[in-house]
């Protein structure tokens, strides 16, 4: 198969679209980054499943939602980015559960739990991703954690095969999900149990959640969330403020002034100069208080 020509690639009943050369730039929320070799957006999940069938198996590939907690290295990614956003979209009541597809944003599971009175979904709202992300590196923030949540999850492996899985196939911790018996496969879509609330209980914790985000984090300037995994039973924003790095700046890329765990884009930074300061603050806080800092972000692709 000639994956340099998306017409012929598309030809067999593909429905979704191809692109060649992606700045992702456009596709990442730090605004920073290479170029995809090549992007496919499926039109929903049978379509998505076609794609993998026909892609041939040594292709290396990427799935993105929002592009938060990613970093595509300025050399760019030699395969084939999977755009979820805007494809796998479906959100619905199936019995008690709510069925999630991982194209889904956390803030649009959040107001959908809400509308059907259920509550425990809310946290969701201060997630800065998409499903199949929040389920990859099991997202959570005001003391709840995604899997907390989750019933059952349905993944696609890199053959196209369709399968449900359980929570106990998976080895689930902090910021860690892995499969048990090793398979590469991807999140498409979960099952989440939530508990009967009240709507108008829960719409009002998600406006105070999302107050509290605005508060405290740099939201008008491009970023990706948390930088840092948080170390047992301490912060990682006050380790990195101890150590004062706040506001350290290398190219256009700056520890946030105002919350430490976070790096913002504050003009034109190149994803070089976000990894070099990921790896200052790493350094720096190794250095100072003897305490090892480890990435949420993804980094991914060839340096330039």
């Amino acid at each position: 198969m000639n994956m340099s020509e998306p017409t012929q690639f598309t030809a067999q009943t593909l429905r979704g679209e191809l692109s060649l050369d992606v700045d992702m730039r456009r596709h990442t929320s730090w605004r920073a980054g290479g170029v995809a070799k090549r992007m496919y957006q499926p039109a929903d999940l049978a379509d998505l499943q076609c794609f993998l069938q026909r892609l041939p198996l040594n292709e290396p590939l990427m799935a993105v939602g929002l592009g938060s907690n990613l970093l595509v290295r300025d050399g760019g990614y030699r395969g084939t980015v999977l755009l979820m956003l805007g494809a796998l979209a479906e959100l619905r009541m199936e019995g008690e559960l709510i069925y999630v597809q991982a194209g889904v944003p956390g803030a649009k599971l959040a107001r959908f739990a809400a509308s059907n009175n259920l509550c425990g979904a809310e946290f969701f709202v201060g997630i800065p991703g998409t499903m199949g992300g929040m389920l990859a590196m099991n997202a959570g923030c005001y003391g709840s954690e995604t899997w907390q949540k989750v019933e059952r999850v349905q993944v696609l492996t890199r053959r196209g095969e369709l399968l449900e899985r359980a929570p106990q196939e998976y080895d689930i911790g902090y910021r860690h999900v892995a499969l048990r018996d090793a398979n590469e496969e991807f999140f498409v879509g979960a099952w989440l149990k939530l508990e009967s609330g009240d709507v108008e209980v829960a719409r009002q914790d998600i406006k105070a959640l999302m107050e509290k985000r605005s508060a405290s984090q740099p939201l008008q300037l491009p970023n990706s969330g948390s930088v840092f995994r948080n170390p047992e039973g301490m912060h990682a924003a006050k380790l990195i403020e101890s150590c004062g790095l706040k506001g350290r700046t290398i190219g256009g890329a700056q520890v946030s002034e105002k919350h430490a765990n976070f790096i913002v884009n504050i003009g034109e930074a190149t994803a070089t100069d976000i990894e070099n300061l990921i790896n200052e603050v790493q350094a720096t806080v190794l250095q100072q208080t003897g305490v090892e800092l480890h990435p949420e972000v993804k980094i991914m692709g060839e340096k330039k």
